[in-house]
């Protein structure tokens, strides 16, 4: 059995080539389904919410909130190496992003006119941390570590509890531990679109959140999408569903590690994908005796043989094809595995994080190497960047201008006001102007 399917690049039309980038998402009924539950949240309020977190969650508590008690009963309970491990990790990202932030900053830009860029934190930010199949530890501190860094006034952290055979037990420890070491006090156990609506519209005993932050199923991702376009909805951080790499391979790569590589990703999700783009049919062949070899043994292998069913590899014939290929999938991953990996990342223009050379998977990126792993997908690449700490904070233009000031600027504003026709606005600064000259300033 073949895992990839194979493509020849310099043979396939731009139609073709679109067509085949295209991610399983797309195809879902995820925006159907999430716009349905946004719209009876907003109408319902509560009653929707507890409807659906016991239909689809098998979960629904008096009371939302996990205790703050709990937070750090479970911090308390985690194994040792496994603090040890998480602090770690929470140390490289914090290294990272402490360099991050807007700058405040003032300039006379007139005689006499001052301009100023303030920078302020986000008041209420919503951090979504996957958990149902598996609990993304990993996403609790990519998201909280920015926003603290930010300064964000309140962070509300929602994770959605336990599936499969642990289904309708409540949020998972490891999650909740987390939180407690991480100094989080505010963690709801909810999860799905509901709990995202739950989170933009402010309901079920959830704080009303100015953004919501964090990857999540195509649900999740629809949700956040739609909700940023509601009026008074919460915004969103970025596009970022099912999980997703391209892995760039030539001839003397390891194939086994192009094979992990590619598997670390499918086990995400059954609408994860992967896509591998290498020179030669023979190469391809060797990766997909790795992945049959690799993919019996991991306990998540139906996820990952499902996810696998939607994948790839284009067969290229140098590196500029090989660059065109990556650029036009944008990925949300993109590992670089060729004898000179640096010169192709020279020419990547569309990529949410990239892995350089066969020491570096993507797995050292989504733990532990310090940038952020909540990155765009489904081609988003081409104009957003991961998650950062300016996400976090706003900025707002101040200006101070004294007589002086409004003399010197008022010949341009009101040439250009009346060349725009805008009357109003010409004399706003017109009579300022004459009565500075008045004044004999």
């Amino acid at each position: 059995m073949a895992y990839l399917t194979r493509y020849v690049w310099a043979e396939l039309s731009p139609e073709e080539r679109i067509s085949l980038m295209a991610r399983p998402s797309d195809s879902s009924n995820a925006f159907e389904v999430a716009g349905r539950i946004l719209s009876e949240v907003r109408e319902e309020g509560e009653a929707a919410v507890r409807r659906y977190a016991k239909e689809l969650d098998g979960y629904a508590p008096a009371d939302f909130r996990v205790p703050a008690s709990e937070l750090m009963a479970a911090a308390n309970a985690l194994n040792p190496k496994d603090t040890d491990a998480i602090l770690a990790a929470a140390d490289a990202v914090r290294r990272y992003h402490a360099q991050q932030g807007y700058k405040s900053y003032s300039l006379e830009t007139w005689p006499g006119g001052v301009a100023e860029r303030r920078v302020t934190p986000l008041e209420v930010a919503g951090l979504y941390v996957p958990a149902g199949t598996a609990p993304l530890v990993s996403t609790l501190l990519m998201l909280a570590i920015p926003a603290q860094i930010a300064g964000v006034s309140r962070i509300a952290v929602l994770t959605p509890p336990m599936n499969g055979a642990m289904k309708g037990k409540g949020p998972d420890r490891t999650i909740l531990g987390a939180a407690g070491l991480l100094g989080l006090d505010e963690v709801y156990a909810l999860g799905g679109a509901h709990g995202i609506a739950a989170l933009g519209f402010g309901v079920a005993g959830l704080p009303r959140a100015d953004r919501i932050f964090g990857p999540g199923n195509a649900y999740v991702a629809a949700a956040k999408a739609l909700l940023a376009q509601t009026p008074g909805g919460a915004a969103t951080d970025l596009p970022a569903g099912p999980s997703e790499v391209i892995i760039i391979a030539d001839d003397g790569a390891d194939p086994d590690f192009v094979a992990l590589d590619l598997l670390a990703q499918a086990e995400h999700d059954r609408l994860a994908q992967v896509v591998l783009i290498a020179f030669s049919q023979r190469f391809v062949d060797c990766v997909e005796r790795a992945l049959k070899a690799r993919l019996e043994a991991l306990p998540r292998r139906d996820i990952a043989a499902a996810a696998l069913g939607a994948s790839k590899a284009f067969l290229v014939r140098d590196e500029a094809d090989a660059v065109a290929a990556a650029n036009a999938y944008a990925g949300e991953h993109l590992i670089i595995q060729t004898a000179d990996p640096e010169a192709i990342c020279a020419q990547i223009r569309h990529a949410g994080s990239i892995f350089i050379g066969p020491w570096t998977p993507e797995a050292a990126g989504d733990y532990a190497a310090g940038p952020n792993h909540a990155l765009p997908t489904a081609g988003a690449a081409r104009a957003y960047g991961g998650v950062s700490v300016e996400m976090f904070q706003k900025t707002a233009s101040v200006l101070r201008f004294d007589a002086r000031g409004a003399a010197a600027i008022a010949p341009v504003v009101e040439r250009l006001a009346a060349l725009e026709g805008l009357d109003a606005h010409r004399l706003a600064m017109a009579v300022r102007r004459e009565k500075a000259e008045e004044g004999r300033i």
